[in-house]
Formats: C-alpha cells, sequence, structure tokens
C-alpha cells in the first residue's frame, strides 16, 4: 500500500452560544475572543482506495497551513507506506521550522488508514485500554470483577472548558457543567488576576466542591501574580486539579520556584510543545502535570514518545484541546485510552459546536465521550457538512 494523494480543506464552525446547553460562544481568553474556529481537514488517499483523516487548526492562514501540507508535507511521503509513522516522521525534515506541527494530522491519517486496513480500532494498536481515568466504563467493569469482556474503554470522562466570564455567569456555568456530569472545569485566565480568584471561588462555592477547577491563564500571569493567585486560593480553602502554564514559557526555573512557593499544582502546556522539553521540565523540578498535545508532538507517534518520558518520572498527563471537531476528537480519544501515562481527563470543547462535521458525531453522557470503536479513527466524515463549513 503506497500514499497516492493528501489534501488540506479549512472549515470554519460557529461556537453554540453561551446561552444554549452548555455553549461555549463567545469564548474569551487572555488573547483574544472566538465565535467560531477554524480548523484544517487533511485526507490522505493509497491506491488500495483506503483514505484517512486528520485534522488541525490554522497556522498563519488557512491558506498558508494548506499549502504547508499540500506543497511541502505531502512531495516528502507519496509513494511511501502509510504503516512507517515513525520513519515518515523522522524523514519530514524542514531545515529552520518545526515540521512536527503539520504533519500530525497527515500522521493521524496515515493510523486511521492502517486501522482500517486490519480492521481495528487504533486505541488497539497502540496496545488497548490503559486505564485513562478511574471512571471509566471498563475500569468500573474490572473493579467489579468482569474481566471477561475484551476491547477497550466505552467512555473517557472530560473536562468541561469555558472562557472567561464575569463571576456570576462563571457560577451558571459551573452548575451546568457538574448537572452534565463533568469530573471537572477548566476556565481561561490571564486578563485580571484577582477576577481569576474570583471566578473559581464563585464556581467552587456554586457547586459546593463538587467539581475540581483546571486555572489556565496562557502564560498570562508574571510570577508575583502566579504566587498569589496561589495563595489566594489555599486561603479560601481551595486547591486546583492545576495551574496551567501560569507564567510565560522557556522560564523553567521561575515555575520551580512556583512549585516550591505554592501547593497548587503546576502544570506546562504550551513548554512541552518543545519536545525536549519535557525531560528540563523534570530535571528543573517545574511540572505536577504535564499538559500534552499531540500536534506539536508530531501526532500519536509522538505523543506516545512525550508520555513515556513524563510517565516514566511518575507525573501525570493529560491532553490538551485547541477547539477540535471530531476527527481530531476521536484522534485525542484513541490516544489517552490506548497510551499508558493518562490517568487525567482530557480538556474537550467538542460539546460545544454547533454542529460537526461526522456523519455520525461522537457521543458525549454524563461528562465523557464514547470511543469510537469501528477500525481506524472509527468515524465517517460527511462531505455536506464540509462543503456547508468550507472557506
Amino acid at each position: 500500500m503506497q500514499i497516492t494523494n493528501v489534501e488540506a480543506m479549512t472549515v470554519d464552525v460557529p461556537l453554540a452560544d453561551l446561552d444554549e446547553h452548555l455553549g461555549i460562544g463567545p469564548y474569551v481568553t487572555n488573547h483574544g475572543r472566538l465565535e467560531s474556529m477554524e480548523r484544517v481537514l487533511v485526507r490522505v488517499d493509497t491506491d488500495d482506495g483506503i483514505s484517512g483523516w486528520g485534522e488541525m487548526r490554522a497556522f498563519l492562514s488557512p491558506a498558508a497551513t494548506e499549502a504547508v501540507i499540500e506543497d511541502g508535507v505531502a512531495p516528502l511521503i507519496e509513494g511511501q507506506s502509510p504503516y512507517e509513522t515513525e520513519r515518515l516522521r523522522r524523514q519530514v525534515f524542514i531545515e529552520y521550522a518545526n515540521a512536527d506541527l503539520f504533519f500530525a494530522a497527515v500522521e493521524t491519517a496515515c493510523w486511521d488508514i492502517v486501522g482500517k486496513d486490519l480492521g481495528k480500532p487504533i486505541y488497539e494498536l497502540l496496545g488497548g485500554w490503559t486505564a485513562p481515568t478511574q471512571t471509566s466504563q471498563r475500569h468500573r467493569e474490572v473493579e467489579a470483577g468482569d474481566t471477561s469482556a475484551s476491547g477497550g474503554p466505552v467512555d473517557v470522562p472530560v473536562a468541561f472548558c469555558l472562557g472567561i466570564l464575569p463571576p456570576e455567569e462563571s457560577r451558571a456555568k459551573a452548575a451546568e457543567a457538574l448537572d452534565a456530569g463533568f469530573p471537572v472545569l477548566k476556565t481561561k485566565a490571564g486578563r485580571d488576576w484577582k477576577q481569576d480568584v474570583a471566578r473559581i471561588e464563585a464556581m467552587h462555592d456554586e457547586v459546593d466542591g463538587q467539581l475540581e477547577f483546571r486555572l489556565d491563564p496562557n502564560q498570562g500571569w508574571t510570577l508575583d501574580q502566579a504566587v498569589r493567585v496561589a495563595a489566594k486560593l489555599e486561603d479560601s480553602g481551595i486547591y486546583l486539579q492545576y495551574m496551567e502554564q501560569p507564567i510565560r514559557v522557556d522560564s523553567h526555573r521561575s515555575l520551580a520556584r512556583l512549585r516550591q512557593r505554592s501547593r497548587q499544582p503546576i502544570a506546562p502546556n504550551e513548554d512541552t510543545y518543545i519536545s525536549h522539553n519535557c525531560r528540563d521540565l523534570i530535571e528543573a523540578g517545574a511540572m505536577d502535570v504535564a499538559v500534552l498535545d499531540l500536534t506539536p508532538a508530531g501526532g500519536i507517534a509522538g505523543l506516545r514518545q512525550q508520555a513515556a518520558i513524563v510517565e516514566d518520572a511518575g507525573i501525570p498527563a493529560t491532553h490538551h484541546c485547541a477547539f477540535d471537531l471530531g476527527i481530531r476528537t476521536a484522534a485525542i480519544l484513541h490516544a489517552v485510552s490506548g497510551i499508558p501515562g493518562f490517568p487525567l481527563p482530557p480538556d474537550s470543547t467538542y460539546y460545544g459546536w454547533e454542529e460537526d462535521i461526522l456523519a455520525d458525531p461522537l457521543t458525549i453522557d454524563d461528562g465523557a465521550l464514547s470511543v469510537p470503536d469501528r477500525p481506524g479513527l472509527g468515524i465517517e466524515v460527511d462531505p455536506d457538512a464540509i462543503e456547508r463549513y468550507r472557506i
């Protein structure tokens, strides 16, 4: 089997309005405001008639992203086997640039092809169920003594993600997330550290401590502000699941000092986008949780490599969300189910779209997403939906 063609196409799908059930738009962060999100879909074709799908966000512009994939990455891999994902990842080299993030969607499509060809879901190809969360259906079955069933997990609990809102509006969304069964809520931050604290306090009060919280300022705090946020929350008796990338990247010693001064766990995210940084963060003592992402890692194989590094250090990992539609969401579900080292729920905004580009959208129930169990990614892309949102 050989790769014959790689095509990239961009869609712009609206977010469901905040007034709707589990709606999150407009989604406000330290960097801007989103009412929709451009996503680049990648299809890889083979001479056996099997095609696979990948997905990533647009970088710089949709046209630039599509051009790098079609004109840059595609010629390097066409005519070669989609089975050789590790070799292809190392082969796609662009001097002075990180080609991994552009190759990742192509690599995911290759996994999709291989799974379809073998008649196996990707999580099985990765090694099968690895207890991604304590509340997964498979874990409950095993704890109950039912080890007769084979296959992977039925569901993966995910974190509800929320943009920056006033404290009272955040209260209402926290209650909504709790009622929907989500185990943890992640909220953006970084514009005003005092308001960031007030929002967490309001939400914690609203749900009477029944939700865990993640706080993500996207590098928006200075070190002194991060110290005060951690201390104020601790004074209120609130202990976060973690503070995500509280200060700017490449400040590993400062992160380590923050970790020494705070009881709030520290979870680098953007810092992990450079692969060797995982080892550097561990050696610096700057990480309690690793927030990993398969796109900058170069795909599922690269994510597995990073997860092994942090798991060997005894550090739990979770997976980042980048406003993923069904293709990349499915890839994440397979990855955190089949790769060891992901005990914490991955972030997700999948519930927050007006529509997906899948013919049969993924199912979310009781704060968990079902892992597709059909071959490959286990999804079917809807060409009509792509045309509706294509730009």
